[in-house]
């Protein structure tokens, strides 16, 4: 196992990348510490795969340094950087038995067959496969297959990390949560650095304790799910994590404090001596909005437009008199009732977070 440093590392697929927009990856530093558990998550083509090759060394970047603990593996090829990775789709040998998958990295790394024997009963019983160590792959489900691709990277013992390319994708949706919980707790077993790259927020967050937000080939953020959710650093974050996203509406700064619909609100931080006076957004997720009574005064008046109900909660979409202010989402319980028509909104301070040109506003 290794800490892996990523310093000053960019990426183009261009031979004389020009301008920012030829940048697969924006020069970015991270650190993963050995043995934990991480995330990867954006949209499709903001960068994650081609990180994730680099870090394998399936892809060379154009600039910067790979560090595995204090050895630079820049220059080395995926065979010396003893790195398991498991891709999209699973890739077994059908004609092969399950039990003969999970040797095939050990018998061709020349470990003694008695050790082979006893890590391959070892690792099928964490997955889940010792029944079926004599059947061979073909038979087999897609959620079966990707289980033999998760044990052939956990079954070496010479591993600095784990990585997973959307692992997830073929399986079907009601096996994902079976099998995500077998992942974690594959984890906190084995404790190897894992790497885990999805589109999938809810993937990301309950997997990884710490996750990697990116966004057109730049990191926007580096937190646990608890970071990303009550403090989003970047408006994409807000808007990527939590559904419904965060609600981003427009504000003004006037003499450091914020306003909104034509009053002053509470904030759960100052903007900063130096912010000057002008547009912001006000950025406030629908779980820290509610609906207030009639008579409080300090309440927003707006209108209730829709309400969805989602099983434990409702959404409830209002609109302020101004038309061309943006829709504020709230969840309301389920229990709680919501008429249509005239309403009142709370902001929680403590949850309500100011933005300009994209990023948090802070002293």
């Amino acid at each position: 196992m290794a800490r892996i440093s990523l310093q000053g590392l960019g990426h183009s697929y261009l031979a004389a990348p020009k301008e920012d927009a030829d940048w697969a990856l924006k020069r970015l530093d991270l650190e993963w510490q050995d043995g934990g558990a991480y995330a990867l998550l954006g949209p499709s083509g903001c960068g994650k795969t081609t990180l994730l090759n680099i870090i394998s060394g399936l892809l060379r970047p154009s600039e910067g340094r790979i560090l595995f603990d204090d050895a630079d593996v820049t220059a080395l090829p995926p065979d010396r950087r003893h790195i398991a990775q498991v891709f999209q789709f699973p890739v077994v040998y059908d004609t092969m038995t399950v039990y003969d998958n999970l040797a095939f990295p050990l018998r061709n790394r020349g470990v003694a067959p008695a050790e082979i024997d006893a890590r391959v009963r070892e690792i099928a019983e964490m997955i889940h496969l010792t029944d079926r160590l004599k059947k061979r792959a073909a038979g087999l489900t897609a959620d079966g297959k990707q289980k033999i691709s998760l044990g052939r990277g956990l079954v070496r013992t010479d591993v600095n990390a784990i990585l997973f390319d959307e692992p997830l994708t073929v399986i079907d949706p009601h096996l994902k949560w079976q099998l995500r919980s077998n992942l974690k707790e594959l984890h906190q077993r084995v404790r190897l650095t894992m790497i885990y790259v999805t589109h999938d927020q809810t993937e990301a967050l309950t997997f990884a304790d710490q996750v990697v937000v990116m966004n057109a080939g730049e990191v926007v953020q580096v937190g646990t799910p608890v970071e990303l959710f009550e403090r989003p650093t970047h408006t994409f974050v807000g808007h990527f994590i939590g559904s419904p996203g965060m609600n981003l509406l427009p504000g003004e700064l006037r003499d450091g404090r914020a306003h909104f619909a034509g009053r002053p609100i509470a904030t759960a931080h100052d903007a900063g001596a130096g912010a000057a006076d002008g547009p912001v957004e006000i950025g406030i997720r629908p779980e820290f909005v509610s609906l207030g009574e009639q008579g409080d005064g300090d309440a927003i008046p707006a209108t209730v437009t829709k309400v969805d109900d989602a099983g434990r909660f409702r959404i409830v979409e209002l609109r302020l008199d101004d038309a061309n202010a943006p829709a504020i989402k709230l969840l309301a319980p389920e229990e709680q009732p919501v008429a249509a028509g005239p309403a009142r909104l709370r902001f929680d301070p403590a949850h309500t977070l100011l933005y300009r040109d994209g990023w948090l506003l802070e002293p």
